[in-house]
């Protein structure tokens, strides 16, 4: 009877409930437990099995290319991170309000781990996040218009509650470029936020847009709506030269 209980729970797809039930049932200890809190372990596992599983699906979608948290974030190094505001931005609110974030400083200050940081804690949170480099991002627009594809492409992007745009400015853009973004930038616009990384200041982004009209449409709707991290200082990764080395659950960039 107990064994067709659990092929019951496994076809009503309840894996945490089955395997909680097997553990109960091999617990002598098990009978004392009033039944109600029995039946509220059987949930529990269901409901902590199914964030689990969750999460690694929002994580893989999330591709982030480091794995950085929170917790891990280095308070310590001189580079003008503000922990107030961080710690604020921490609490996603800004998300879920439809903001964007910006953060600008030079190599290996961080940035691209900082917005790793947010998109993981977003994930934990059930927000769907996706991270690219602004490169690959454009090469995947002119993929998608060679196959027709590019509104799904926008659309697929638009899905996503924060979309992390790294190194953005680090090439120059070409005219379809520079629509292509406005594009995807005009299809989030206060429905969905994006963090973007970058070694330009926001102040001479202006000036790599050849197109001016463009750069003023897609500066107006990126500037008005987001909270901005200027970061300074040498490169982090110096701390990772012989005789530097740092402890594994600090962060690295």
């Amino acid at each position: 009877m107990n064994n067709l209980t659990i092929e019951k729970l496994m076809q009503l797809k309840m894996p945490g409930m089955a395997a909680e039930f097997e553990r109960q049932l091999a617990t002598p200890s098990a009978s004392d437990v009033p039944f109600e809190h029995r039946i509220r372990s059987l949930v529990d596992h269901e409901l902590t099995l199914r964030d689990n599983r969750r999460l690694q699906l929002l994580l893989r979608k999330a591709a982030l290319p480091q794995n950085a948290s929170l917790e891990n974030v280095d308070y310590r190094t001189v580079r003008g991170l503000d922990k107030s505001l961080f710690l604020s931005l921490g609490t996603l609110d800004w998300i879920r309000h439809h903001n964007n974030l910006v953060i600008t400083g030079p190599t290996g200050t961080g940035k691209s781990w900082l917005a790793c940081a947010l998109a993981q804690q977003a994930c934990r949170e059930g927000l769907a996040c996706h991270f690219i480099r602004v490169p690959d991002l454009i090469e995947s627009f002119v993929v998608a218009r060679g196959t027709a594809s590019f509104v799904n492409r926008i659309r697929l992007l638009g899905k996503y509650d924060l979309l992390i745009l790294d190194d953005w400015g680090i090439d120059s853009f070409n005219k379809r470029a520079q629509s292509d973004l406005l594009e995807l930038i005009e299809h989030r616009f206060e429905s969905s936020s994006v963090l973007i990384t970058s070694q330009i200041p926001m102040t001479s982004w202006h000036a790599t847009f050849d197109n001016k009209t463009v750069a003023d449409a897609l500066m107006d709707r990126i500037v008005h709506s987001s909270y901005q991290i200027q970061l300074s200082g040498e490169s982090m990764r110096k701390s990772k030269a012989p005789g530097g080395k740092r402890s594994k659950r600090e962060e690295k960039d």
